[in-house]
């Protein structure tokens, strides 16, 4: 597919065969849809094939071929382009007469000889792909440019044939016509090209060779190597210094630095040794290991990357749905305004008036540009998405990338977001001295041993010691943990709650101990504060984006986190329907972000505007979330408000110019100010200038 005509001819086609969701993507020649039950497969090739595209597919190898074989005479537009200019240059030297005498070539036998090869490689692609659109009823632009160029070629036959001379040879515009839009063609194939090259990066990524570790008949290990997309789960590899890792994997023997900016955009290097695991794609900048594979190469987490990224270019945001809408209509109203050109031009014209109403309607005909209207949106987003997949932001789809443009307030979870959600022991106390500081590190120890909480297992870490055999234990959701011993006394260790009626003061500490109802020590634990937190909300205060705390910890230790950072507004001890609650009205007043972990807060995240997940690059399917900043990345909430807002500027450009060339282009073109052979190298340059303003967001500065 080469632009947004064919991906909609393509989608027409395979709605009409009853499937569903159908979504087609022309940046990457990728369609995906849902069969239903009784359509064949083989049907739906054969269909896509009688519409001029190659269905290609993959195999059980990895490796991809063509379900039907044709033979052409040539396989891209560059290939056409130069054999079409070697006819095409001597046909046009009678335009540079009278400084080169080239009387010879004014012989019509000789310009038809010259114009007819070029012709029939022109049909041979334009004449076919708009009549199989005619009639699949989606026609496209080379139906206009089929009709321009035929009708530049029927006229000048029929001068020749007729002998009516050489005021009725236009030859040179058909072949013009046709070499010109193939040079547009595959200079928009080139630059469009572009657009996908962070993504072609991450591909290429996932294509490496592995050392596979075996063992022979003496149990000795033997090594050879092989492509990983042959790795399955639990084979062994082996990785050694400057190698690409071939799959996701756990490190069983060794140590190293490994580079994961290819997932990340983080280049600094992390330590890795035993139990840890490695990222596919990552590189090992030193060390040696051992590893066992965990996901095969289409499971893994670089191929999530990937397929995320690919589904978010065949979203369309509501910026496309104009466009799109436009474009359907595109071809039949040029060729309306063409017929209409030419109509008013032979009544208006004195001398020569069908000849030049024939020009000036051709030239109509092939200076429209649909493809420019259907390009503007997905070349932005895919250079948009390429860029933030780099740089370890993951759009789960279009739309929230677009969303991002308005977003005037961000809300943060606190623990694990703003905090690193590594705790540690900030303060306790026995109450009352009822037993001593020892004893009480080991009953609360051996309580929150059995915890998941994270706070419990911050205790665990710092307090572990030897532990009382409990004669039952057991931990209840929302409150804590309780156990009974063995002479029959019970112990809780957990929030506030836990502490029923009994008046215990504030209630601002996170642990409370009790002994048969009675309060006998409470534990504080605080969660270090990210380095890089600060800095983010001041990002935003200089953008007049408000920041907003939202916690299900106590006020009072929201509220000083709050001050500390310098966060416009706070709420604290929130559950996660009251969090789900404050986000609905806080969407209600303006668009809102919301950054979370992406499973507590789950709620808010799909409630919000854009849903933000902070994700380690393990869990980079998180469900709940629009966006996924990976390896805990809040640093690159900046960069991902940016991209969202450059992305969507870089669109407006694309479809200001769009409109505005066709807008400008066909009245200058019915008016008689442009000659075909002009137009039609227009034509062609001006999907090219879309792709090039696109290719910017590359190295543009969006934060």
């Amino acid at each position: 597919m080469t632009c947004v005509n064919c991906a909609h001819t393509v989608t027409k086609f395979l709605e009409n065969q009853g499937n569903k969701e159908v979504k087609a993507n022309f940046l990457t020649g990728e369609v995906s849809f849902e069969i239903p039950p009784g359509v064949s497969e083989e049907k739906l090739s054969e269909g896509i094939n009688a519409l001029g595209y190659h269905v290609v597919e993959e195999n059980g190898n990895g490796q991809t071929f063509q379900k039907k074989k044709t033979t052409r005479w040539f396989t891209n537009h560059k290939q056409r382009f130069l054999f079409c200019l070697v006819f095409t240059l001597p046909l046009m030297l009678h335009m540079v007469h009278p400084w080169i005498e080239v009387h010879w070539i004014m012989n019509p036998w000789v310009q038809l000889a010259l114009c007819m090869p070029v012709y029939v490689v022109g049909m041979d692609f334009f004449g076919r792909s708009a009549i199989k659109s005619i009639l699949n009823r989606q026609p496209n632009m080379n139906v206009l440019i089929a009709i321009g160029a035929t009708a530049a070629f029927l006229y000048s036959l029929t001068g020749a044939l007729l002998q009516l001379g050489e005021d009725y040879l236009f030859f040179e515009t058909a072949a013009a016509i046709i070499t010109l839009v193939f040079l547009g063609n595959y200079l928009e194939d080139s630059t469009i090209q572009a657009t996908q090259r962070e993504l072609n990066k991450l591909v290429k990524a996932q294509k490496v060779t592995a050392n596979m570790i075996a063992f022979d008949e003496n149990h000795q290990e033997i090594i050879f190597q092989v492509d990983n997309k042959d790795l399955r789960v639990g084979d062994l590899i082996l990785i050694k210094t400057g190698e690409q890792v071939p799959a996701d994997c756990k490190i069983l023997w060794g140590e190293a630095m490994a580079n994961e900016a290819i997932i990340t955009g983080e280049s600094t290097p992390v330590s890795k040794s035993k139990k840890d695991n490695l990222i596919g794609g990552s590189i090992l900048d030193s060390g040696t290991v051992k590893a066992q594979v965990t996901a095969d190469v289409h499971h893994s987490v670089l191929a999530n990357i990937i397929n995320l990224v690919k589904q978010a270019q065949t979203e369309k945001p509501p910026a496309q749905q104009l466009a799109d809408k436009i474009s359907a209509v595109f071809v039949p109203i040029v060729l309306v305004i063409a017929l209409i050109t030419f109509i008013l031009n032979y009544i208006l014209l004195k001398d020569e008036a069908f000849l030049k109403a024939l020009m000036r309607m051709i030239a109509v005909l092939v200076i429209a540009c649909p493809c420019a209207m259907g390009l503007a949106t997905p070349a932005a987003i895919a250079v948009g998405l390429g860029r933030a997949a780099r740089k370890g932001i993951l759009f789960r789809n279009a739309k929230s990338l677009e969303s991002f443009k308005n977003i005037r307030r961000v809300v943060f979870d606190k623990t694990g977001t703003l905090t690193t959600g590594v705790f540690k022991i900030s303060g306790f106390e026995v109450v009352n001295g009822r037993v001593s500081v020892e004893e009480f590190k080991k009953i609360v120890y051996s309580l929150e041993k059995y915890s998941n909480h994270p706070l419990a297992k911050a205790i665990a870490r710092e307090w572990k010691t030897s532990d009382i055999k409990w004669k039952k234990i057991e931990e209840i959701k929302g409150l804590g943990m309780v156990a009974t011993d063995q002479e029959g006394n019970e112990y809780k260790a957990g929030s506030w709650k836990i502490l029923g009626e009994q008046p215990a003061g504030e209630k601002s500490h996170n642990i409370y101990v009790t002994c048969n109802g009675q309060l006998f020590g409470w534990i504080d634990v605080e969660d270090e504060i990210r380095e890089e937190a600060a800095q983010i909300i001041q990002y935003l205060k200089s953008k007049n984006i408000e920041s907003v705390l939202l916690s299900g910890d106590t006020v009072q230790k929201t509220q000083i986190l709050a001050e500390k950072l310098g966060i416009d507004r706070f709420y604290g001890q929130k559950s996660p329907e009251e969090k789900l609650s404050i986000i609905a009205d806080l969407n209600a007043e303006t668009p809102t972000a919301m950054v979370g972990d992406g499973i507590n807060d789950a709620p808010a995240l799909a409630k919000a505007t854009v849903g933000i997940s902070l994700s380690e690059a393990s869990q980079v399917a998180v469900q709940t979330a629009d966006v996924v900043l990976m390896n805990s990345g809040l640093k690159k909430l900046p960069e991902a408000l940016g991209l969202g807002k450059h992305t969507f500027l870089t669109v407006k450009q694309n479809l200001f110019w769009a409109f505005f060339y066709n807008i400008f282009a066909i009245p200058v073109a019915a008016f008689g100010f442009l000659v075909p052979a002009f137009a039609a190298l227009v034509m062609g340059l001006s999907d090219v200038v879309l792709a090039i303003n696109s290719v910017r967001l590359f190295v543009k500065k969006v934060t």
